[in-house]
């Protein structure tokens, strides 16, 4: 009988997230009272974070194979190929809540925790990406988190040595008391050469390597799956604290090691510590595991069983190792200064077992503790969807270049250099392209491959109709690694829901999983990782509906690569999809007339295909000189952003209803600018393809001209885009 020294109460057991009928299904699955680390241990085991029991029966639903997929959904992250004996690994999650507590320390642990998904799995990290989402910018706030924030990824990502080669940055209301930071990275590995977390064989030792366990981070994943209050600043505890250095010698002792053929079965330890890692490495190999705390290195005295298994100490891995190999592997971790310390065994009992101080503390049915975890099924209700706009309700503005040039100087249009010249980017001599165009392009080395990577959602789209949204999202990801020339391949997502206990909440999330699914499925785009991030609500409001997507392309031929950028004074102008007329949830009418109205631009998932097909080919037939995908803020936004990109201006005449012309974001179009050489095929070819095909203009001079809408110069463009970060960040403005 196992002894406890805690009384479990009522009190207790709401305090670690567990409801009342949730805590019966425990008694009635062990048959007693759980000793008070046995609790924490369920609690660990049974939140929205590491369960996905609000979230589990929507995720079965989204396609997750393809041709090229590898490993998708259940490991550390996702698998492709990308031909030639290699693949790529990679994953995105979510560090929303310790974020918005301790600023700094929460990005860097979610950088950290996202690294150790790739090399857990044997791959080099050799991108990073983020997807953040602020307050509005008057927040008394949002200046300190944005800060804290942008300074952490750097900090982390920067001393670790990866590079940072594009993300998304926005700031709305509806995230004043609940910020986002969405980390993603990618590996590149041998496909022969991928380590998985399944413990095999009975007897083997578990191995606990690299940082000591302190206290830091206790309760973290349950105080992540938990919403907001005005005592938040009550969980500061529970926010884990990063050193890249020494995460960077694991990453170099971990791949050491897996050349030498140790490693049976490997696990970071993210969230929930070595609960979640324990339990998950006997689990998926159908073993029990001892362990024995006495033997875990720690850097505090006087830590408790609970404390050392609730722990989210970072920059630590938990390994099934080959004993004939155990003195080879501890020489490699003492060279790398960092701990090895033999701490249990795989049993054939499918028990967890867990000693300290030579008495047992906990003995669970390691099974149940993942498998018979809640699933539910969340009541959920259509959620809300805007009404349509009509044409006549919406403003006309005569001059579109003044308009340009207040939508582009906007928080959410403006430049964001603030953020990203302070990641380095270049590190690794493999960087293709700097951030700021439509995809990260990272060479593969040794090759003449390139990887392609965007992370895009719309919020307001799938506030307005979830559905659309969620296609939507999966849609410019795909635009964007098809601008430079990629074919996209798969995808991971970031699922940022508020209260799933809400049905409005829950509907917002069903119908958005419902639209990616189907914009995956059409594209063929399969999703092979991802993270759920529930809860996201503070005081009763919740954020914006973000379904975060991050796509990931091969570009076979790296040289073939196109950007944004205006290469050539007489290049001709051609916007693939043809002019766009709907402006319902546009940044036109929201920053020009404060309305967030509308429905969002329905997405055609056949065009989107057939025009990205289209485009993809006279890449690769070395046909286009630059190519822009058209999203927020529609044509005069991606014109803009192409001139500053190319220093060179151009002539668009936009004639009638010019102002529908210029900022309308109908999906699946895409500029593109082609030598006068090339301009007459590139024209047969879209004729061929059925894909419509107008001439806009043509690139040269110093200014956009739009003809009877307005002209203004590329340097005043330049100094609207590129002042108000810097300004609002040097406490210059609100």
């Amino acid at each position: 009988m196992l002894r406890n020294d805690i009384a479990i109460t009522p009190e207790l057991i709401a305090s670690h997230g567990l409801k009342p009928d949730e805590y019966e299904r425990i008694l009635d699955l062990i048959g007693r009272e759980p000793t008070f680390t046995e609790l924490g241990i369920f609690s660990a085991m049974w939140n929205e974070h590491c369960s996905y029991k609000s979230s589990k029966k929507w995720l079965k639903t989204l396609p997750t194979k393809g041709p090229k997929v590898v490993i998708g959904p259940g490991e550390n992250a996702g698998v492709i190929d990308i031909e030639d004996g290699d693949v790529a690994v990679f994953k995105m999650e979510s560090h929303n809540h310790p974020s918005y507590i301790e600023p700094y320390q929460g990005a860097t642990t979610g950088v950290g925790g996202i690294l150790r998904d790739v090399f857990t799995m044997g791959a080099k990290p050799i991108a990073a990406m983020n997807s953040l989402s602020f307050g509005e910018p008057s927040h008394p706030k949002t200046r300190h988190l944005v800060a804290g924030v942008v300074a952490g990824v750097g900090g982390y990502g920067n001393s670790f040595g990866v590079p940072t080669v594009g993300g998304e940055v926005r700031f709305h209301a509806r995230y004043n008391g609940n910020c986002l930071v969405n980390a993603f990275a990618l590996g590149l590995a041998k496909a022969d050469g991928i380590f998985l977390s399944e413990a095999k064989g009975v007897g083997l030792p578990v191995v606990y390597l690299g940082a000591k366990t302190g206290r830091d981070g206790v309760g973290g994943a349950t105080m992540a799956s938990a919403e907001f209050d005005d005592q938040i600043e009550e969980k500061r505890p529970t926010v884990q604290v990063g050193d890249p250095f020494t995460e960077k010698r694991l990453l170099e002792a971990c791949l050491e090691l897996m050349k030498t053929g140790a490693v049976i079965a490997i696990q970071d330890m993210g969230a929930a510590g070595l609960t979640c890692s324990a339990v998950e490495m006997g689990a998926k190999g159908n073993l029990g595991l001892r362990l024995d705390l006495d033997k875990v290195p720690v850097r505090e005295e006087n830590m408790t069983a609970y404390e050392m298994m609730l722990s989210e100490s970072q920059e630590r891995m938990l390994m099934v190792l080959e004993p004939s190999k155990e003195k080879l592997a501890e020489s490699i971790f003492v060279k790398w200064e960092l701990d090895f310390a033999i701490c249990g065994e795989t049993t054939d009992d499918l028990r967890f077992r867990v000693i300290h101080h030579g008495e047992e503390v906990a003995n669970l049915p390691i099974k149940e503790l993942g498998d018979q975890a809640p699933e539910y099924d969340r009541p959920w209700v259509e959620p809300f969807k805007a009404e349509p706009i009509s044409f006549t309700s919406i403003p006309a503005v005569s001059n579109v270049a003044d308009a340009l040039v207040k939508i582009i100087g906007t928080p959410d249009m403006c430049s964001r250099a603030w953020v990203y010249e302070q990641y380095d980017c270049l590190v690794q001599g493999n960087s293709a392209t700097v951030p700021g165009g439509d995809a990260g392009v990272v060479r593969v080395e040794g090759t003449n491959k390139a990887l392609a990577m965007s992370s895009d959602v719309t919020p307001r789209y799938c506030e307005a109709d979830p559905y659309e949204g969620g296609k939507q999202a999966v849609a410019e990801s795909w635009r964007n690694i098809t601008a430079v020339g990629a074919t996209p391949i798969a995808v991971t997502d970031n699922l940022n829901f508020a209260n799933p206990e809400k049905p409005e909440a829950m509907g917002q999330f069903v119908r958005a999983l419902q639209g990616l699914g189907e914009a995956c499925r059409s594209l063929e785009f399969p999703i092979v990782s991802g993270n759920v991030s529930l809860y996201n609500e503070t005081n009763g409001r919740g954020i914006l509906p973000t379904p975060t997507i991050v796509g990931v392309g091969l570009l076979k031929d790296v040289t073939k690569m196109v950007t944004i950028a205006f290469k050539n004074d007489g290049d001709e102008l051609f916007l693939v999809g043809g002019h766009g007329t709907h402006l319902g949830q546009s940044i036109y009418l929201r920053e020009l007339f404060g309305r967030e109205e509308g429905t969002p631009p329905p997405v055609d998932l056949a065009k989107e295909r057939k025009h990205g097909d289209f485009v993809r080919a006279a890449i690769d037939k070395r046909l286009l000189t630059s190519c822009h995908d058209l999203s927020d803020g529609g044509l005069a936004v991606s014109l803009a952003e192409m001139a500053m990109a190319g220093k060179k201006g151009a002539s668009v005449p936009l004639g009638q209803s010019a102002h529908m012309a210029a900022f309308a974001e109908d999906q699946a179009r895409y500029v593109i600018a082609v030598s006068p050489a090339n301009a007459a095929r590139v024209v047969a070819d879209a004729a061929a393809a059925g894909v419509p095909l107008v001439r806009l203009g043509t690139v040269g001079g110093t200014a956009l001209d739009f003809g009877t809408a307005g002209k203004v110069e590329i340097e005043t463009v330049r100094k609207a885009f590129d002042s108000w970060l810097p300004e609002y960040m040097g406490g210059e403005m609100a």
